[in-house]
C-alpha cells in the first residue's frame, strides 16, 4: 500500500514497522489489539494505516503494554517525536491547533450585547466581548493552568447555570498557554462523542482538550463511559503529558453522573463519577459585591457593554446571564411571527409609559389588534394568542424569554390602619406577564417616539385595575393629546383610589362649580391614606372666604392625621379669639408628638403683645421637649424676632438648622 506520510518521514515508518511487528508476534488482529490495548479500533486501524497521520504517543504507549513492549516503549516514543506533529502534505498528526488560532466564539463563548452578526457564519470573531471580571473561581483555575504549564496534567469541569460565565472563564483562563505554544482541540465533527472517542488517544502534549457542554460527551449513551475513561488514561499517562482537559456543565447533570447507583441495578456513570470526583469547580449565579464593583469601574472606563447589562442586571448581580441572553432576546423579536410582535410591542409600550412589571395576558392580548397590518389581523387563527404566548416564552441563553409567565410576590405589610383602603390593590385575576429588562431597554429607546394605537388605550381602561399603572397612563395620554382616553383613564384611575386622579377632579370639580362632587373627592382621597387633597380643598375655601367650610375640612383631614389641617385649625381658633380652643388643639398635637404647633401659637402671641400668655405655652411646649421653646424662656428680649429669620414650616418645624448657639 501506499504510505502518503511515511515515504516522507522515516521515524514514522519505522515506529509503524515495529507496531506491526509486535502485532505479529504476538498473533494479534487489530480488534483484539483494540480489545488489549483499551483503544478504539478505528484508532488501532488509523495508528497502523500507511494513509494515516501518526498515532498520539498515548496510543502508541497503549499499544506498546498491550503487545508487550515496555522495554521498546522509549525507542517507541523516540520514533513518535521524531515523526513530528505534521506529516507530509501539511496534513496535522495530532488533534487541535494553536490556542492563538481560536476564536473566543468560535469555542461557544457566548456573543453579548447587540449586534447583527451574532447569528451570522463565520463571523463569530467580528464581535467584541466585555471587559472580564476575575471571581474567586478565576482564581481556583489559574492554579490549575500553572500546573499544567509546570508539566502536571490537570482537569477540572465548571460546573454552573446557564449563562454564568463558565466558557469564558476556561477562555480567559488558557490565554497564558497561549504564549506557550500550547494546542486547543475542540471534539466537534462529526459529532462531539464521535470525534472524543476517535482522537482522544491521540493528542499530544501541551494540549488543552475543550469539553464544552460535557453533557454531549460525558453523558451519550453509547460513548460517554468509554469517553471518560480515555480522558482518565490521558491524565495519568505520563507520556501523554502535560494536558489540561477543560469542560462544563449545569448542576442537574453533575447531579445525575455523581448519584450513586441503586442496589442490583446498572451503573450507567461509573466511569464519568470517577473522573469528576475532585475535578468539579462551582462558578456563582450571580456577581457579589466585589464583582459588581470591578464590573462598574470597567463601564466607567468606557465598557459599553458591562454598562448596559449593569444598568439592567445590578440589583440582582445577575450580569453574565444579562450579556448572554441580550443578543438572543433581540434577534427573538426581530423574527417573531407578526402576532408575537405586536404582544411584545404592547408590553413595551406598556412598561415605557408607566405600567408596572406585572402585565395582565388580557390586557396584552386585546392591546395587540390594532398592532397588526390588516393583512396580518385577518390571518390569525382562534389560537392565535396561545401559540403567540408560547413562542415568546421559549428560553434563550441565561433562562431568559422575551415574555414570561410570573406570579407576584405577595406584600408583607404591617397591619392596615382602621380606615379601609378601597382601591389599593390591583386584581390579580388572569395570568400575568413580565417583558424581558432587555427588551423593556430597548423598546423605550426604538419606540419612545410612538404613540400606541387605540386598542391599547381601550385595553387599558377594560382590564388593567392598578391604581398607579391607571395614573402614569392618564398623564401619558395627556401629553400625546389623546385628552378623552385621559379623561375616561383618570375617572377610572380615580375609581381605584389614584390620588393624584382624586385631586385633579377634586379641582377641576372646584373651579366648575361643582362642590359638593369636589368634597367627595376629597374625602375619598383621605379615605385612600392621601389628605393632601382635604387640605388643599380646605385651603381654597378659606381662601374665598368660607372659613366654617374650610373648618369641617380641616377637621377630616386632621381626624386622618395631617397635622398641617391641626395647625391651620389652631391658628383659626387663635384668630377668632377661641384661645382655649387653639390650646387644645395644639395639646393635641403634643399628644401625637408634635409640640411645634404649641410653639407656633406661642409666636402668635408674642407677636400680639401677650407675652404673659406666650410664656405661658411656651413652657408647656419646652416641659414637651422643644429646644425653640426653651431658647425663649431664657427670658431674652425679642426672641422671636432673633429666631423668625430661620423660618417656619407651616405646621411650625423650623425650615433651616438652628444656630450653632442655640442648645436643650
Amino acid at each position: 500500500m501506499h504510505d502518503a506520510y511515511s515515504e516522507q518521514n522515516p521515524a514514522l515508518a519505522e515506529l509503524r514497522k515495529r507496531l506491526r511487528a509486535g502485532m505479529a508476534r504476538m498473533r494479534l488482529n487489530q480488534t483484539d489489539l483494540a480489545v488489549r490495548a483499551g483503544l478504539g479500533r478505528t484508532t488501532v486501524s488509523e495508528a497502523l494505516s500507511s494513509a494515516k497521520p501518526a498515532p498520539s504517543p498515548g496510543t502508541v504507549a497503549a499499544l506498546a503494554r498491550a503487545m508487550q513492549m515496555q522495554g521498546q516503549l522509549e525507542e517507541l516514543l523516540e520514533l513518535r517525536r521524531g515523526a513530528g506533529e505534521v506529516a507530509g502534505g501539511g496534513v496535522r498528526s495530532v488533534p487541535g491547533r494553536s490556542i492563538g488560532e481560536w476564536q473566543p466564539h468560535d469555542l461557544e463563548v457566548h456573543p453579548a450585547g447587540p449586534g447583527d452578526t451574532a447569528s451570522v457564519p463565520g463571523r463569530s470573531g467580528a464581535r467584541p466581548m466585555p471587559g472580564y471580571v476575575r471571581r474567586d473561581h478565576d482564581r481556583v483555575l489559574a492554579g490549575l493552568v500553572d500546573d499544567a504549564a509546570a508539566g502536571r496534567s490537570r482537569a477540572v469541569v465548571l460546573v454552573g447555570g446557564s449563562s454564568t460565565g463558565k466558557t469564558r472563564a476556561c477562555w480567559e483562563a488558557v490565554q497564558p498557554l497561549a504564549a506557550q505554544g500550547w494546542r486547543l482541540w475542540h471534539p466537534f465533527d462529526p459529532t462531539r462523542a464521535q470525534d472524543a472517542l476517535e482522537d482522544l488517544p491521540r493528542v499530544a502534549p501541551r494540549t488543552v482538550v475543550w469539553l464544552n457542554e460535557a453533557q454531549h460527551y460525558l453523558g451519550d449513551r453509547a460513548a460517554g463511559e468509554r469517553i471518560a475513561a480515555a480522558v482518565h488514561r490521558l491524565l495519568v499517562t505520563a507520556q501523554c503529558g502535560p494536558v489540561l482537559v477543560l469542560g462544563t456543565l449545569w448542576p442537574e447533570y453533575v447531579a445525575r453522573y455523581m448519584a450513586l447507583p441503586v442496589p442490583g441495578a446498572e451503573d450507567s456513570h461509573s466511569r464519568v463519577r470517577e473522573l469528576l470526583a475532585g475535578r468539579v469547580l462551582s462558578v456563582p449565579e450571580t456577581f457579589d459585591a466585589s464583582a459588581l464593583a470591578a464590573a462598574a469601574a470597567l463601564a466607567e472606563g468606557g465598557d459599553r457593554l458591562l454598562a448596559d447589562a449593569l444598568s439592567r442586571a445590578a440589583a440582582d448581580g445577575r450580569v453574565t446571564q444579562d450579556l448572554a441572553g441580550a443578543p438572543e432576546l433581540l434577534n427573538r423579536y426581530r423574527h417573531a411571527t407578526p402576532a408575537a410582535a405586536a404582544v411584545l410591542e404592547v408590553a413595551m409600550d406598556a412598561r415605557r409609559l408607566g405600567v408596572g412589571l406585572h402585565l395582565p395576558q388580557a390586557f396584552l392580548t386585546d392591546a395587540a389588534a390594532d398592532y397588526l397590518t390588516d393583512t396580518d389581523y385577518d390571518q390569525l387563527t382562534d389560537d392565535w394568542a396561545e401559540r403567540a404566548f408560547a413562542e415568546l416564552a421559549a428560553l434563550v441563553h441565561g433562562k431568559q424569554a422575551p415574555l414570561r409567565r410570573t406570579t407576584p410576590r405577595v406584600q408583607r405589610r404591617p397591619p392596615a390602619p382602621s380606615h379601609t383602603i378601597h382601591g389599593r390593590a390591583p386584581s390579580t385575576a388572569g395570568s400575568v406577564f413580565r417583558l424581558a429588562d432587555y427588551l423593556e431597554q430597548h423598546g423605550r429607546a426604538s419606540r419612545r417616539l410612538l404613540c400606541p394605537p387605540a386598542s391599547f388605550w381601550y385595553a387599558a381602561h377594560t382590564h388593567l385595575t392598578g391604581p398607579d399603572d391607571l395614573g402614569n397612563l392618564t398623564d401619558a395620554a395627556e401629553n400625546r393629546h389623546r385628552l378623552q382616553w385621559a379623561h375616561s383613564l383618570r375617572q377610572r384611575a380615580a375609581d381605584r383610589g389614584n390620588t393624584a386622579a382624586l385631586f385633579r377632579l377634586a379641582m377641576l370639580g372646584e373651579k366648575a362649580g361643582d362642590q359638593d362632587g369636589a368634597e367627595a373627592m376629597a374625602r375619598e382621597a383621605a379615605a385612600n391614606g392621601t389628605t393632601h387633597v382635604l387640605f388643599r380643598l380646605a385651603g381654597m375655601w378659606e381662601e374665598s372666604g368660607d372659613r366654617d367650610g374650610a373648618e369641617v375640612l380641616y377637621r377630616e383631614a386632621a381626624d386622618h392625621g395631617d397635622t398641617q389641617a391641626l395647625f391651620r385649625l389652631a391658628v383659626l381658633r387663635e384668630e377668632t379669639g377661641d384661645r382655649d380652643g387653639a390650646e387644645t388643639l395644639a395639646r393635641y398635637g403634643i399628644d401625637h408628638g408634635n409640640s411645634h404647633i404649641l410653639f407656633r401659637l406661642v409666636a402668635m402671641r408674642e407677636g400680639a403683645g401677650d407675652r404673659d400668655g406666650a410664656e405661658a405655652l411656651a413652657r408647656q411646649a419646652a416641659d414637651h421637649g422643644n429646644p425653640s421653646a426653651r431658647y425663649s424662656l431664657a427670658g431674652r428680649p425679642g426672641v422671636f424676632d432673633r429666631l423668625w429669620p430661620y423660618g417656619l414650616d407651616p405646621d411650625g418645624t423650623p425650615t433651616s438648622p438652628w444656630p450653632a448657639s442655640v442648645s436643650d
